[in-house]
């Protein structure tokens, strides 16, 4: 199948951001906005924009790391699966097609203002939409050149009528207070929501955008600040000059601001309409080019039929999905009340804004290998959070409609889904692989209905690939995800843990599920040769067998589970960067692993330590220490032999409470000791200290490596998201190894 071309540059990315905002935005709302909140409108228009501003920052991280067609719907597909991904689909395409078709109703109370051409005005507005048809099929680059000259005329405009207001402005009668109504306040920022929701519909055609980790970002940041001071800065001018009263009723706004600051001026108003005309045919032509990408992208997906892929043999352009989209488009402004239904459309751009903040939340902590966004939000989770809190507010302010828009789309999706999609899709969402037991509950209610397709076809195709290239008898396996500091060092403590002294390192590489696992991946891998050529001189300096191999799956977590039950290992040993993903929604790999496999797992924390000496092991006085002190002399003994005559050793901390009685102390004491027994390299440090995070940061500075076991969680963002960062791990000095033993 052929693909979409790149040929989309910044000025037409942000032209077409642009020209998805400057429509019903600005000539057709403001005058229904108006009779809702009056002079304060201006304000209504600022406080949207930073309702907003948190999705555009979470869109653009996810674009520039999905720079794919399709948008939203890729982004909520990836995150939770493909049934929230045909709902989002479904939802998105609607909204879109609702919203363009408001905008040709608006084209035609401007094209009345011109001439009653004896025409039914939504008759019109499909001999237009046939035009839009026309130029969308022809390609997205004569549509984006389209838009620069329309959205440049219409710019111009404005800012003409904000000079003339301006110059007639009397400052004196001008109101800038906040109003006392915050109920009114608050209905008009959801409703002038949808205003500012096309400043992101040009991630739905990220796969046809030059450059895309630097203009898409670039080109919404730039897009929503012009169109939030042209809002803000009109809308202020229009309340001034024309009464809410009439406002309210005042599908055309722009022209009746221009009737009255030119003293009616025939010529003046003309422009004005002519400009509202093209401005708006300009938001329909938008509007179909990103909401035709939506089912040309589920048809890829297999969640709608084959054919919706179709491109044009000549300017590859999705010709049956723009079609079919143009074709609802016509049947909506002929027979449907699109103002009310573009309000349950707003309510759902706004559940969906919420999703997409979700998203971030989601792909950022499972920290999957493929997301990897070359722009990442500010202020991440914060950004995310006000975005997603912001969003249900809103959704309140709306009333009713929120819901019944969520039941309506959330169950056709549904239908689609399950009558057509789930039969066709071998997906699943990052949800569902890294997901722990509610948060799979609450989305999809068992994961293993959602794993079986996928997990078994990749088994049955790599399982006699994995037998006959992997150690069967390996000690340890060592997956490489990518994020290790040095693959050398956590393969060396692999070795010097495990009893055989054989160690199995993988290179696993994780790509998203719309990606062919093919060999032709590994012809220009060069890390890969890299960590090789390193890892065959660990194995003759440090006398442990070492095999290694390279792999590329869908599923990184069942890869590495089922290396794991094939080799029988020990030890499973992993790079760690600290921070502990073991919470109750969402996992990491790690944090999966960590749960799920049958082996003993060692998570090792680099900082940079190359020669190991020293080493403590600082745990709780408990009844399973021999196991954790049994690991601790293996490693110890492993340096002991390979310090060219410097004895390793290794010293076991307990820190109690200061004021622990003399009998428990003795006891914890002799417990210890006796152990240690048949270890003579270790040694015990018993410590009364308040502050176990702040001793063990002052004493780590003294040693090479610090064990310790798996700790408890306590905190609200541990239990949620395991977002925390391992207390002990974050004061230590030197590395660390975090040992969670289960045999």
């Amino acid at each position: 199948m052929k693909k979409l071309e790149r040929k989309l540059t910044l000025s037409a990315v942000i032209a077409i951001s642009i020209g998805g905002m400057l429509g019903t935005g600005i000539f057709v709302l403001p005058g229904v906005a108006a009779g809702m909140i009056g002079e304060y409108l201006w304000l209504a228009y600022i406080l949207s924009a930073l309702f907003i501003l948190p999705s555009v920052f979470s869109k653009s991280e996810l674009a520039t790391a999905m720079p794919q067609s399709g948008g939203t719907y890729v982004y909520i597909e990836r995150a939770f699966g493909p049934l929230f991904g045909t709902i989002s689909g479904i939802g998105l395409w609607a909204s879109l097609i609702l919203k363009s078709s408001f905008a040709l109703i608006g084209f035609g109370a401007y094209l009345l203002a011109v001439a009653n051409l004896g025409l039914d005005v939504k008759y019109l507005s499909i001999g237009f939409l046939i035009i839009i048809f026309m130029l969308n099929v022809l390609g997205v680059k004569k549509v984006g050149k389209v838009q620069l000259v329309i959205i440049a005329l219409g710019i111009l405009f404005l800012v003409a009528l904000l000079v003339i207001g301006v110059g007639k402005l009397n400052l004196n009668h001008a109101n800038f207070d906040i109003p006392s109504n915050k109920k009114s306040l608050f209905a008009t920022i959801a409703f002038v929501y949808l205003s500012y929701a096309g400043v992101t519909k040009i991630a739905a055609v990220a796969g046809e955008v030059k450059n895309p980790s630097r203009n898409l970002p670039l080109a919404m940041l730039t897009s929503l600040l012009i169109m939030t001071i042209i809002y803000s800065a009109v809308a202020f001018i229009l309340t001034e000059f024309v009464s809410p009263e009439i406002l309210k009723k005042d599908y055309r706004p722009i022209y009746t601001l221009t009737k009255n600051l030119t003293n009616n001026n025939i010529y003046v108003n003309y422009i004005a309409a002519i400009i509202g005309i093209l401005t708006l045919v300009s938001l329909v032509n938008s509007g179909v080019l990103a909401s035709s990408r939506f089912p040309f992208a589920m048809a890829k997906d297999k969640l709608l039929p084959n054919y919706m892929t179709y491109l044009h043999p000549k300017y590859l352009t999705p010709v049956i999905a723009i079609g079919f989209t143009c074709v609802m488009m016509a049947i909506v402004v002929i027979y449907v009340d699109v103002i009310k239904i573009a309000k349950l459309a707003s309510a759902f751009k706004i559940t969906m804004f919420i999703a997409v903040n979700a998203c971030v939340i989601v792909l950022r902590e499972t920290g999957v290998q493929w997301y990897k966004p070359s722009y990442k939000s500010p202020l991440y989770p914060l950004t995310q959070i006000f975005g997603i809190i912001g969003g249900v507010i809103l959704l309140f302010y709306l009333g009713w409609m929120p819901f019944i828009a969520i039941i309506i789309i959330s169950l056709l999706g549904t239908v689609i889904y399950f009558f057509y999609g789930k039969k066709k899709t071998m997906r699943e969402g990052i949800i569902t692989k890294y997901g722990n037991r509610p948060a799979l509950y609450m989305f999809y209610g068992r994961r293993k209905d959602f794993n079986v397709m996928q997990d078994n076809f990749e088994k049955k195709q790599n399982k006699e690939k994995l037998e006959n290239e992997i150690l069967s008898d390996a000690g340890s396996i060592v997956p490489l995800l990518g994020n290790e500091r040095s693959p050398e060092i956590l393969t060396e403590i692999a070795g010097a843990i495990t009893k055989n002294k054989k160690v199995q390192t993988i290179h696993v590489t994780e790509v998203p599920d719309q990606t062919f696992l093919d060999d032709k991946f590994f012809e220009k891998d060069q890390k890969s040769k890299s960590i090789h050529r390193q890892l065959k001189l660990l194995e003759k300096d440090k006398k442990i067998q070492v095999n290694f191999k390279k792999y590329r799956t869908h599923n990184l977590t069942n890869t590495v589970q089922s290396l794991s039950e094939q080799t029988h290992c020990d030890w499973l040993v992993l790079g760690w960067n600290g921070v502990d993903h073991q919470g109750i929604l969402i996992n990491n790999p790690i944090g999966w692993l960590v749960t799920n496999v049958e082996s003993n797992v060692a998570l090792f924390k680099d900082n940079g330590v190359k020669y190991i000496n020293k080493i403590l092991l600082a745990i709780l006085p408990q009844k399973d220490n021999s196991k954790f002190i049994e690991a601790t002399n293996m490693i110890t003994e492993f340096y002991n032999n390979d310090n060219d005559g410097i004895d390793a050793n290794f010293t076991v901390l307990h820190i109690i409470p200061k004021d622990t009685e003399e009998i428990i102390e003795n006891d914890i004491k002799s417990r210890t000791e006796k152990i240690l027994e048949k270890y003579p390299l270790g040694k015990l440090s018993l410590i009364k200290h308040e502050n176990p995070e702040k001793y063990i940061e002052k004493i780590s500075v003294e040693h090479d490596l610090l064990v310790i076991g798996t700790p408890k969680h306590n905190d609200w963002a541990s239990i949620l998201f395991g977002t925390g960062q391992d207390k002990f791990v974050k004061k230590s000095a030197c590395s660390v190894l975090r040992l969670t033993i289960k045999n």
